[in-house]
């Protein structure tokens, strides 16, 4: 097949990899315009262009598709079809039906659940049990295109958002490709998602990242894992940013002291209390300084029980 790919992120790399080592033919690279980083304001392309540039691949970085000559554009490429990752940018309908095949997108979740922004951080802190990726055949709505094929992983609960991501990056380039052998063969039947199942993944915002040490130990260990690698989640301990890394939950059926209070503190960890039962923290990182294990903060840190978090 002839593919315009679609995609931006480090995350859509892997896919753009898989076909560009298949049989099938990458004619244009879609990707978002480059931006400038840092404090020099240094133009950064994305990782998506630097992998198009390495195999010599027709790049495109339009702002969007408003304009008819982009449209346009994208048209006269006469592909088979376009296969979507991470691109961030909304297609119109003129584009998703630009080509026999339409538009394939790769969802970092299983369709119905989770559509959205944030699917990979949403199964974390749901703590779903499974979740895996779904290729779907876009339309114009958010992620409610029919459903092509699924891949499917177990979660074992100990899986940062960045761990997931990863592993779907990798899951997503193989169902791409099983996608397209399907279609090729005519051998994949859609199924429409069953809106009654449908569950959204908003954008995740820093805020989200703040613990509420009212609420479950459990709770607190996914909100953690979620939102590893960004933004982080954190607390206030003497009035600056605690960012919390790794933690485990200990489990009780009866309050162990007022939520956010410190209850005990050793090399092996800072316990604090919850909503009920208490979580017991192992790597954390203040506002300035690097991550660090707890042995290594309370080295240059006098932290007590009695103490709070969050104050």
């Amino acid at each position: 097949m002839k593919i315009v790919f679609m995609g931006t992120p480090e995350y859509s790399v892997p896919t753009l990899q898989a076909l560009i080592d298949s049989e099938h033919e990458v004619i244009a690279v879609y990707t978002k315009p480059d931006k400038p980083k840092g404090r020099g304001k240094k133009m950064e392309i994305t990782p998506v262009k630097a992998l198009a540039e390495e195999f010599h691949i027709p790049i495109y970085q339009p702002v969007n598709f408003k304009e008819e000559a982009t449209v346009t554009e994208f048209t006269e490429h006469n592909a088979d079809l376009a296969v979507v990752i991470a691109y961030g940018l909304i297609l119109p309908p003129t584009v998703l039906a630009a080509y026999p095949g339409g538009c394939i997108n790769l969802h970092a979740s299983l369709l119905p659940k989770f559509r959205g922004a944030s699917p990979i951080q949403a199964a974390i802190l749901a703590g779903e049990s499974k979740t895996g990726v779904t290729s779907m055949q876009m339309n114009a709505g958010l992620d409610t295109g029919d459903m092509l094929l699924k891949a499917e992983i177990d979660l074992n609960g100990n899986e940062t958002a960045g761990d997931l991501h990863d592993q779907l990056a990798q899951i997503s380039a193989r169902l791409c490709l099983d996608t397209l052998a399907g279609l090729t063969v005519g051998s994949i039947i859609a199924q429409p998602q069953k809106e009654e199942a449908v569950s959204y993944a908003g954008k995740i915002t820093k805020e989200m990242g703040k613990i509420r040490w009212s609420t479950t130990p459990f709770e607190i260990d996914r909100q953690i894992r979620g939102m590893n690698p960004w933004p982080s989640a954190f607390t206030y301990w003497q009035g600056k940013i605690l960012k919390i890394w790794k933690a485990v939950p200990l489990p009780a059926d009866i309050r162990k002291g007022e939520a956010g209070e410190i209850l005990q503190v050793s090399e092996s960890g800072i316990e604090v209390a919850c909503g009920k039962g208490s979580l017991l923290i192992q790597e954390l990182q203040q506002e300035g300084k690097k991550r660090m294990s707890v042995a290594s903060f309370l080295n240059g840190h006098q932290m007590s029980a009695g103490q709070f978090l969050n104050r």
